[in-house]
């Protein structure tokens, strides 16, 4: 992943309460709230493109890869538990990103801290 791309994802990622990023996998940036990921740097090898990987509500997944394969993908491992994957390339839909990263910290953060977020 460029650095520019890297600089934009932990600036959404770390504007959330109490989310921190650790590097791990093969050079992965993961963002966790209280040691639990809601979204991480990948790649869909198969297609040779970088990715970010998120958690997604039940089917939201098969939707976006459905209608637009060429911008969402599954990604390994974390794919059969709902996750989807968004390319990143110079083409990379910001706003659906942030869209998504949100949505994912929602679904992983304790209620206390969506709380504090939703302030």
């Amino acid at each position: 992943m460029a650095d520019g791309g890297l600089t934009r994802l932990r600036t959404i990622c770390l504007g959330f309460p109490e989310a921190t990023e650790k590097l791990t996998w093969e050079d992965s940036h993961t963002f966790r709230v209280r040691n639990k990921i809601f979204a991480m740097t990948g790649g869909d090898k198969e297609r040779e493109r970088n990715g970010i990987w998120c958690k997604a509500e039940p089917g939201a997944q098969e939707v976006l890869v459905g209608a637009e394969p060429e911008r969402f993908f599954v990604p390994p491992y974390t794919g059969s538990n709902g996750w989807i994957g968004i390319y990143f390339d110079d083409g990379t839909d910001w706003d659906a990103v942030t869209a998504l990263v949100t949505d994912s910290y929602r679904l992983i953060a304790p209620k206390k801290l969506l709380a504090l977020l939703d302030e």
